[in-house]
């Protein structure tokens, strides 16, 4: 199993600034060679405190690659249904540039009702942009000379330049959270799943899904599967979970605030069940969290123990995303814990693996 760090900013400027958080957060990504993290990503969000100060992924991974020279710089996720992806396809592959081929790019269709207002885009059109755009970025990054007749964005015999570093193309990765057709889309067109879960046995049941699309289309060997968690591990664990307690429940207590039209009127096809989702998500919180395996938090012992609990209930997965600085955690804090988790959990799971440290 390999384990990376997700960034997903939650704060307003009176509380950090994006200078302030941005720099704690490169400053992490300076320690990923010497701990053996294997990937960062960061997400793309608008207007709201919840992933706002990361309207552009490609931007801070440009940085982040700059400091790392091994890790993989992943878009976790590039929301096509906001972007021409014209403009896209050459943004992704500059960077592919600068990282020296380490880019891997995850997609994702956006589900905050307010994005989609302040756009003036219909949350109606969200899946039939999402497939488009995908599909079209696949093309500007595959073939010298692109033509696509879409819905939304059409062009002829374009050629996107810069070209990949990566020949044909970086990995794709799909972002999905609970969405069935998500996950069938992912393994239906051999793209990599980008996981977040919700609830162990949901979670389990659709990457069966995943696995199964991926099989059935004829696509060699199981497909690739990351899943996010939040992680902080210290050698008290309950000075862990006292620790950790406060700034996840205040990201949870974001994130509803952020998609809280779902709760009140927001409806589509396309996101059913959304507003249950996140009514669930209202009553939710660290102990919770905690309590289903998907807050990696306490001692090195405790955590690798919820790490292969949780593993097994998968049948396994490949990547762990782990979250790291939620809210207004700390830096200095989310270093000890990712050294300790490098130093104590890893090697747990990575055979003889060593720090360079060492």
């Amino acid at each position: 199993m390999e384990f990376g760090l997700n960034f997903f900013p939650s704060c307003a400027p009176e509380e950090k600034s994006a200078q302030a958080y941005w720099a704690d957060a490169l400053h992490l990504c300076g320690l990923m060679d010497e701990l053996c993290y294997t990937h960062v990503r960061t997400v793309e969000h608008y207007f709201h405190p919840y992933g706002g100060y990361s309207p552009n992924p490609v931007v801070f991974l440009a940085a982040a690659a700059q400091r790392s020279h091994k890790a993989k710089m992943v878009t976790g996720a590039v929301l096509p249904v906001f972007n021409n992806p014209l403009k896209v396809a050459g943004e992704l592959c500059m960077l592919d540039a600068l990282s020296n081929g380490r880019l891997e790019i995850g997609f994702a269709r956006a589900f905050l009702p307010n994005e989609f207002e302040t756009f003036g885009i219909s949350i109606e059109e969200s899946r039939a942009r999402y497939e488009e755009g995908v599909e079209q970025v696949r093309l500007l990054l595959e073939e010298d000379k692109a033509s696509h007749d879409g819905k939304f964005h059409s062009f002829q015999n374009v050629t996107s330049l810069p070209r990949p570093t990566q020949k044909p193309r970086p990995p794709f990765w799909v972002a999905a959270m609970s969405t069935r057709e998500s996950f069938e889309f992912a393994g239906r067109n051999g793209h990599y799943i980008m996981g977040i879960p919700m609830g162990g046995g949901t979670m389990a049941e659709l990457i069966g899904v995943y696995r199964e699309e991926w099989k059935s289309a004829g696509h060699p060997g199981n497909g690739k599967i990351m899943l996010s968690f939040s992680m902080h591990v210290a050698e008290d664990g309950d000075a862990a979970r006292d620790n950790f307690r406060p700034p996840l429940n205040a990201y949870l207590e974001r994130l509803v605030d952020a998609a809280s039209g779902w709760l009140n009127g927001a409806s589509t096809k396309d996101y059913k069940g959304y507003d249950k989702m996140i009514a669930a998500l209202q009553e939710d919180d660290f102990d919770q969290q905690f309590d289903r395996g998907i807050c990696w938090t306490g001692s090195p012992d405790e955590v690798t123990e919820m790490i292969a609990d949780y593993n097994h209930q998968l049948g396994g997965f490949d990547i762990a995303s782990l979250h790291v600085m939620p809210h207004l955690m700390p830096m200095e804090d989310a270093e000890n814990s990712m050294r300790l988790f490098s130093q104590e959990v890893m090697p747990k799971f990575r055979g003889s693996v060593k720090t360079a440290a060492e």
